[in-house]
């Protein structure tokens, strides 16, 4: 008789008194406050907001909990996975925020603009040194908006660049191999008509 993986995983935790939900519930996470998982994001947190300045907006909270042992640093990675900038194959760069202290458990919102954040993290988008809020117009479909946190096994020697893509890319680069967890959150965005 031949048993799945998950067959036996349920066994042995059963085995050690551990139910299926509890193994589960250790798993690195993320959230946001004001928006759950795949739900429209509050137009306060996009460029549509009152007062917001163009492509900015105010960054919203996150946080993240169970990280994995080891974690020295977080990347926090923002897209829209439905906006192609220069007609090429990347992702509209939203905000990517590296080497952000692995003892942190999130991010306040309202981060604000600047190459460095108080926590000593540096940050890019495609408006420049500052979160850029969700800002698909109110004529088309609602935008996916893709989050991810990344706990990684060391720090980055990364220097944010005057094009967002290029360093969003030597990010991601300078990340291979050191990945020790991913969790993603997905919120949806189009302009209030």
């Amino acid at each position: 008789m031949r048993m799945t993986l998950k067959a036996l995983a349920i066994l042995f935790c059963t085995t050690l008194g551990v139910s299926s939900v509890q193994a589960q519930s250790t798993a690195f996470t993320l959230s946001i406050d004001g928006f759950s998982d795949g739900d429209d994001i509050p137009v306060r947190f996009s460029q549509a907001a009152q007062g917001a300045l163009p492509g900015g907006g105010t960054s919203p909270a996150m946080h993240w909990e169970n990280a994995p042992a080891g974690t020295q640093s977080f990347v926090v990675n923002m897209m829209d996975l439905d906006f192609a900038p220069n007609r090429g194959t990347h992702t509209q760069v939203h905000w990517v925020v590296w080497n952000i202290p692995g003892s942190a458990m999130g991010l306040e919102e309202n981060q604000p603009q600047g190459d460095m954040l108080p926590n000593g993290a540096t940050q890019i988008s495609a408006t420049g040194r500052v979160y850029r809020g969700p800002g698909a117009g109110a004529a088309g479909p609602k935008h996916h908006y893709l989050f991810e946190v990344y706990a990684l096994d060391t720090t980055l020697s990364v220097m944010a660049a005057d094009d967002p893509i290029a360093t969003r890319e030597a990010v991601l680069a300078a990340m291979q191999g050191h990945v020790l967890g991913k969790s993603v959150y997905m919120g949806m965005f189009r302009r209030p008509q």
